[in-house]
């Protein structure tokens, strides 16, 4: 009898890839405030968004995962007004299958801060990070927080 070797077949684990879709920021009584994605590198100096002072605000992420499971997707957020850091959050976004049609997450409603002191300019960097501290996007930007909503011309 013939031995014959039969070829092993060695699969190659594919890396989850996660793809940021859109953001939004949700404030009861208003039109979402859609924020383009991507970000133009030339653009980044510029005010991204505003936000009016003591408002009710959530984040909708859209994304989607191919090739493998994502394990501990999470959103971390970091704020700065004149260089001092203001506000940091994490956010677990959980673990994700890969699937044709997009996942939507809502964060938790917050609240902007209100008052003289709280107006103004902020900075901040937002990323995207699983389990194995893979970014998927990071993003810097600026954002206003001001007395009123802008006018919507």
């Amino acid at each position: 009898m013939e031995k014959r070797e039969l070829p092993l077949e060695i699969r190659e684990t594919l890396e989850p890839d996660v793809k940021i879709m859109s953001l939004s920021i949700q404030s009861p009584g208003r039109p979402d405030i859609f924020l383009p994605l991507p970000v133009e590198p030339t653009s980044g100096k510029g005010v991204w968004f505003t936000l009016k002072e003591g408002s009710p605000y959530k984040l909708k992420f859209t994304f989607s995962v191919s090739n493998n499971i994502v394990s501990g997707l999470r959103y971390t957020n970091t704020v700065w007004k004149t260089g001092i850091k203001v506000d940091s959050t994490k956010e677990m976004l959980g673990t994700f299958s890969p699937q044709p049609e997009p996942y939507a997450y809502v964060t938790p409603e917050e609240t902007t801060p209100s008052g003289m002191f709280a107006r103004g300019s902020y900075s901040a960097k937002t990323k995207f990070l699983d389990d194995d501290r893979k970014c998927y996007l990071q993003i810097n930007y600026t954002f206003d927080i001001r007395r009123e909503w802008p006018s919507s011309s």
